[in-house]
């Protein structure tokens, strides 16, 4: 498993300032239903839901909210870089300004963890996250995510 086969072009995106977790997740909801036909409401409620069970922010400005969605019949991933970080609930306290949802089938197991797993290792990497936060443009984001020695599952 590779990044480049969960993460369309499409979904990912720069946003200036976000308010709130809920209008976070709104946004990710909307760009998984443009990316990949997932309903908004079911998006943003399973992201609530999970969050509700504790923060999804893992220090470092990164956040990694997830969620299993009914109808779905593979994982998939939505991406922003936040202009203006925002307080998320972090392990680290910190402000979050780069987050890789994903969306993994009600039914998925190893999948999920596998893909989980290989996001946590890629926003890890200082390098990746470094180039991530220099740059604004959707395509040069999609392409460090999906470059590079950390995109491959153990």
């Amino acid at each position: 498993m590779d990044i480049s086969k969960i993460l369309d072009p499409q979904a990912v995106k720069v946003v200036g300032k976000m308010t709130s977790k809920k209008r976070l997740f709104q946004d990710l909801g909307e760009i998984a239903a443009s990316a990949y036909g997932l309903s908004v409401n079911d998006t943003f409620d399973a992201l609530q839901e999970r969050e509700s069970l504790g923060p999804t922010g893992v220090g470092h400005g990164v956040a990694l909210p997830h969620a299993r969605i009914a109808g779905l019949d593979r994982v998939v991933g939505a991406f922003l870089r936040l202009e203006s970080p925002m307080d998320f609930d972090a392990v680290d306290r910190q402000p979050v300004d780069l987050v890789f949802a994903l969306f993994a089938p009600a039914e998925s197991g190893v999948d999920h963890l596998k893909a989980l797993a290989l996001v946590s290792r890629t926003m890890r990497d200082g390098d990746v996250c470094t180039k991530l936060r220099a740059n604004a443009d959707p395509a040069t984001l999609h392409a460090i995510l999906t470059e590079g020695p950390a995109t491959k599952a153990a």
